[in-house]
C-alpha cells in the first residue's frame, strides 16, 4: 500500500509520520490545523472522516470519505479545514498520517463535537 511520494499532489514537504489506533465507534472531531498539512491513509480497518471547509463562507463545503484497505486512498487536508473522523472496525483501525510539519499543540484550533451540525451516529 503506498502512502505518499514527493512527486505527489498534497506533498509539501515532511515534518513528521505517525500512526494512531481508532478504536470501533469511536468520534475524533472537530479539529483544525493553522499549519500543518495532513495526509491521511488507513491501511488497516475502516475510518469515515468528515471534512468541513468554512474558508469560504459564501461556499461551506461538507464532505464524508469512508477509507479502507478495499477504498485505500489517500487524504489530504490543508490547513485551515476543520475535520473529524469515526472508526467503523469492530476490531479497530489504524490510521497514518504523513505531516509536513512537525506536531506544535499551539498551532491546532478544536470546536466541541457538537459545535459543527454534522450526525455520527448516522454509519
Amino acid at each position: 500500500m503506498h502512502a505518499i511520494k514527493k512527486s505527489d499532489a498534497g506533498f509539501n514537504g515532511f515534518g513528521e509520520a505517525y500512526f494512531s489506533n481508532i478504536k470501533y465507534n469511536a468520534v475524533k472531531a472537530w479539529k483544525r490545523h493553522q499549519s500543518m498539512t495532513l495526509n491521511l491513509v488507513v491501511p488497516v480497518g475502516v475510518i469515515k472522516f468528515v471534512i468541513f471547509d468554512d474558508r469560504d463562507n459564501d461556499q461551506i463545503k461538507l464532505q464524508e470519505f469512508i477509507v479502507s484497505a478495499d477504498n485505500y486512498c489517500r487524504i489530504t487536508i490543508p490547513p485551515m479545514v476543520w475535520f473529524g473522523f469515526q472508526g467503523l472496525s469492530e476490531d479497530g483501525a489504524i490510521l497514518l498520517n504523513v505531516a509536513n510539519i512537525e506536531h506544535d499543540p499551539d498551532e491546532v484550533d478544536r470546536k466541541p463535537t457538537k459545535q459543527i451540525n454534522y450526525n455520527w451516529s448516522s454509519n
